[in-house]
């Protein structure tokens, strides 16, 4: 088990693989046409142009029609349905371009009619051996996610055993917790001692990847109790009710070996999302520390003049998933201590702030190194703003989705931070508006978002009152 997160963890790029894939396949099968249909690709640009108009439009129409999605556990008909319906839009839309731009009479029509089989028969031998690929990798404990199955005993040990009967999916049973969903009497005990905390606890310390709770459309109150139990934890949660005793038509609820689950909470960013960030987050994080490199030497030999102490403030902070990460920051306050566990916050006029590092601040040049955080992977340009962990364990206990912000890796700068919410957080109200529009975030994330912030963000440097 020691390779379980080997592609788990390099989601993106099984990800990035498909798209290479339908690419490659939308290219060799319209040369393979031609070569069936006319003996070899015509030397007129407009066919080599063709191809590269196909493969373009594939990238649009495959995202559009679902082509990219998780597919773990849905059934293969409807994938490869999916998928050609996106091949017959990027090919309609293709011909739609080529009767606008009056280019028609170039192209031979019984060589597009034999790429569009081609194609299609292409990509689905492709798909299909894609994934028969991952699920051999699935049985031998590749690209596996642990859950934990938590309900009423007789749906918990149903739902186990439909799970452990087809290891193709990928899914790991990692615990099973009997929980009293159905007994309002029983939701009242204390948190700290019943089954509901054991639960979080397991949860928690197995770093555990989904918990499915398993119960009666009835059992709202204990649904809540489990989402409440485990707001402080960074899994994905998922409801999978008993609906055996109803009919539904044309129902939205996802099938997963042969179960309907619902999605309650999710990091809301993709497998091909997470991949643009992080090309992203590398790329820009590389230009800036190229750009920025004489300044941000300069500004090291004015903190070392200004006070005695070193360059870099380190403070540990949450990063992704909860995990502890080391923030890097230019030092903009005089060294002293504080008592164990507390983290007092910067405040206007604040004494131990420099008058270096108050300009620093201000400019927010003092957040600089955090761009080699970004390069090592723990954190993005863009994303909820990380706390000291002093701060974030006392606001967890205070706001119930505090914990889902430490979905994505945490930015140096955010969609909170663009809209005001900078500076102190001396009211749990202003905690909460920045929590909100952390989650905002997660809900609406694009490139397009990302780089919107990125430019308010250097507009704001120039005159925002909350920098102190």
């Amino acid at each position: 088990m020691r390779f379980r997160g080997v592609l788990k963890e390099h989601a993106p790029l099984w990800d990035a693989l498909l798209r290479v894939s339908d690419i490659v396949v939308t290219v060799l099968t319209g040369w393979l046409a031609a070569l069936l249909y006319l003996g070899s690709l015509p030397e007129l640009p407009g066919y080599s142009l063709a191809l590269i108009l196909a493969a373009l439009l594939c990238q649009v129409f495959f995202p559009a029609f679902g082509a990219y999605r998780a597919w773990r556990g849905i059934g293969l008909i409807a994938e490869l349905r999916a998928v050609l319906l996106a091949w017959l839009a990027a090919m309609s839309a293709l011909t739609f371009l080529v009767f606008v731009t009056k280019t028609g009479p170039e192209f031979s029509r019984g060589w597009f009619l034999i790429w569009l089989v081609l194609g299609g028969v292409a990509l689905i031998i492709s798909r299909v051996a894609l994934r028969s690929a991952l699920q051999a990798l699935r049985r031998r404990g590749f690209n596996t996610r642990r859950i934990v199955v938590a309900g009423l005993a007789g749906l918990v040990r149903d739902v186990a055993t439909r799970i452990e009967q087809q290891p193709w999916l990928g899914l790991i049973i990692d615990g099973s917790f009997t929980l009293p969903l159905d007994q309002p009497d029983a939701l009242s005990a204390n948190i700290e001692q019943d089954a509901f905390a054991r639960l979080a606890e397991h949860a928690a310390a197995r770093h555990v990847d989904q918990v499915w709770v398993v119960a009666p459309l009835s059992a709202e109150q204990g649904i809540r109790r489990v989402q409440w139990a485990l707001r402080q934890c960074t899994c994905d949660v998922r409801y999978v009710p008993d609906i055996s005793s109803f009919y539904l038509l044309n129902h939205s609820i996802s099938d997963v070996a042969g179960l309907p689950v619902i999605n309650l909470t999710s990091s809301g960013l993709d497998a091909f999302d997470r991949g643009v960030k992080t090309i992203e987050d590398y790329v820009l994080a590389t230009l800036i520390l190229m750009m920025t490199a004489p300044l941000m030497l300069a500004i090291a030999f004015g903190v070392k003049i200004s006070s005695p102490g070193p360059v870099l403030f380190r403070q540990r902070r949450w990063g992704l998933g909860g995990e502890s990460i080391e923030v890097l920051k230019f030092r903009t306050m005089r060294v002293h201590a504080e008592s164990e566990g507390v983290v007092t916050q910067a405040t206007r006029n604040d004494p131990r702030v420099t008058r270096f590092g108050a300009f620093l601040r201000r400019s927010s040049l003092d957040e600089l190194p955090q761009f080699l955080n970004v390069l090592k992977g723990e954190m993005s340009i863009v994303g909820p703003r990380p706390h000291a962990i002093e701060h974030s364990e006392h606001y967890m206990t205070l706001l119930d989705s505090y914990m889902a912000r430490h979905k994505v890796k945490p930015g140096i700068t955010g969609w909170a931070q663009v809209n005001g919410c900078r500076g102190e957080t001396d009211t749990l109200d202003k905690m909460r508006k920045r929590v909100d529009l952390d989650l905002e975030y997660l809900e609406r994330w694009s490139l397009w978002m990302d780089l919107k912030i990125i430019g308010a963000t250097i507009r704001q440097v120039f005159r925002d009152p909350l920098a102190y």
